[in-house]
């Protein structure tokens, strides 16, 4: 899978130094070398740290954005926005 994710890649870009961008990895439970194989499409995100980078961001950045391929919204249970035909 290599899908961009550029909202984290720009979160990540915009925190003032390595230093805050290491703890920033750190509070999500993982490392800035892992978030940038995530936001350059190198490795996948799994569903824990999507929602831990979602918290961490307060919704900056959306799992959904993260994780495409799951279901987040009957998660969140929300229901779905009927598609315009």
């Amino acid at each position: 899978m290599n899908i961009h994710i550029e909202s984290l890649k720009r979160y990540v870009s915009e925190l003032g130094s390595e230093t805050e961008r290491e703890e920033f990895a750190e509070r999500c439970g993982t490392t800035l070398g892992h978030l940038r194989q995530i936001y350059y499409g190198n490795r996948t995100c799994d569903a824990g740290l999507a929602i831990e980078i979602e918290k961490n961001t307060n919704q900056a950045v959306m799992c959904e954005e993260l994780r495409s391929d799951i279901d987040f919204a009957y998660l969140r249970n929300l229901s779905p926005q009927p598609e315009e035909a």
